[in-house]
């Protein structure tokens, strides 16, 4: 049987990448993403809600977001979830899922936003283009650096 692990979100940019360098060599970027969600209740009360997503990006993109994201942008994200377990100094095991990014679209506020018209207040201003991401059975953690991704 078949399994998809497949994320699509457009949110805004909640911290700066945090850029650094694997034992390996590679470059790893980290940052924050939220997402929010607008519904109209049975009473018609207006209400919403707000997601925050971890967000991982390795080697050439990882260099890339670390250039051209910053807090407060609106971007355009594809990629797939990764959980991750460690071991605390305590000696409590910690989890946290991550969205590894396959595809960026960096976007722009329209000027003319509407305050119900919420999903449609996003132009791409630039798109990253990322080539075939890595074979799915294989960690992004050990690319060989020197592998062209096309960027």
């Amino acid at each position: 049987m078949r399994s998809v692990n497949k994320v699509i979100i457009i949110g805004n940019v909640t911290r700066d990448p945090d850029t650094k360098t694997s034992s390996s060599g590679q470059a790893i970027s980290t940052f924050g993403i939220a997402t929010n969600r607008y519904w109209t209740t049975t009473e018609g009360e207006k209400r919403s809600s707000t997601e925050f997503h971890e967000v991982v990006a390795w080697a050439r993109l990882a260099e890339i977001c670390n250039q051209l994201v910053r807090k407060g942008q609106p971007v355009y994200i594809e990629g797939y979830l990764k959980t991750r377990t460690w071991e605390a100094e305590d000696g409590t095991r910690l989890r946290k899922t991550e969205i590894v990014i396959q595809d960026l679209i960096i976007l722009e506020k329209r000027g003319d936003e509407h305050e119900d018209n919420h999903n449609d207040n996003y132009i791409p201003a630039e798109t990253v283009p990322v080539s075939t991401p890595p074979p799915a059975n294989t960690d992004p953690g050990i690319i060989n650096i020197d592998q062209d991704l096309g960027l």
